[in-house]
């Protein structure tokens, strides 16, 4: 896919792999449609690609855990350009609390955001998406293909996001919808430091080391890389590869491996 001119909707945009997807599709020429609740730094977002990289950009304010919001957004981006080619289902959160101590609140939390905003934005940009034989991405998680300790809710979310765009993929094999999961390994970036805690409230700092994880940038270059290429699934990581592998012919031992790699936690949950 050539991404000059094309209109890219990102939510989760004000942060993270969300604003460094966005300055990598304007680096291609892509006009952007960025979606999030922080709505003065999506403003800020928005001007500053739009006057270093010579595109259009707008900011709508967006809780992708709200239907209507999400409804909203993809209208906007109808109205303003006529037309959407990508859609970047990023917005996500995340938690950490074993399940025995859990408010379920956190898990509805996490369903909302994580797998419900995709499908609602999914949903009402669909058939734009199909017209233009454009791209639907979700990024998701090696969570999503193995369940980690203490984060019950969003591997779940994850799973079921994966199902979702594996339906729709199949769904679309005939219509030339494009439909890819980005599978990022553990990333710097501000997930973690508002991840809940068992209560619903945000632990308000990491339990892993930053500085050994991928950085945003390096995960937003690999997505927009894949939409140009139409891969089907990106895992990123030969970590997030090996665990996968071993997921499908030895379950049993990762069972272990995944276990004591979580006991090294800061503060960890299981011991």
């Amino acid at each position: 896919m050539d991404l000059k001119n094309k209109t890219v909707v990102i939510t989760g945009a004000s942060s993270g792999i969300g604003k460094s997807c966005a300055e990598q599709f304007a680096k291609r020429g892509a006009n952007l449609v960025l979606g999030a609740r922080q709505y003065v730094t999506l403003c800020e977002i928005a001007q500053d690609l739009e006057q270093r990289f010579g595109i259009k950009a707008i900011a709508v304010q967006c809780d992708v855990s709200k239907e209507l919001d999400c409804m909203d957004l993809i209208n906007q981006a109808k109205t303003t350009f006529n037309r959407i080619d990508v859609l970047i289902n990023n917005a996500g959160i995340s938690m950490r609390a074993l399940f025995k101590d859990l408010d379920l609140l956190v898990l509805h939390n996490l369903m909302d955001v994580n797998f419900w905003g995709a499908v609602y934005c999914t949903k009402y940009a669909l058939p734009e998406l199909i017209k233009n034989k454009g791209s639907v991405v979700g990024v998701s998680s090696i969570a999503g293909y193995r369940g980690l300790p203490g984060r019950t809710g969003y591997s779940a979310s994850k799973f079921a996001l994966n199902g979702f765009l594996e339906s729709l993929r199949v769904e679309n094999l005939k219509t030339g919808l494009h439909v890819m999961i980005a599978s990022p390994g553990f990333t710097s970036s501000n997930i973690r430091n508002v991840a809940l805690a068992k209560d619903g409230t945000s632990h308000g700092e990491t339990s892993m080391d930053e500085d050994k994880m991928m950085s945003p940038d390096e995960v937003a270059a690999i997505i927009v890389k894949g939409i140009e290429q139409r891969k089907r699934s990106l895992i990123m990581t030969s970590q997030g590869k090996l665990t996968v592998f071993l997921n499908k012919i030895w379950p049993s031992w990762l069972d272990g491996l995944v276990y004591n790699h979580f006991t090294k936690e800061k503060n960890p949950l299981i011991k």
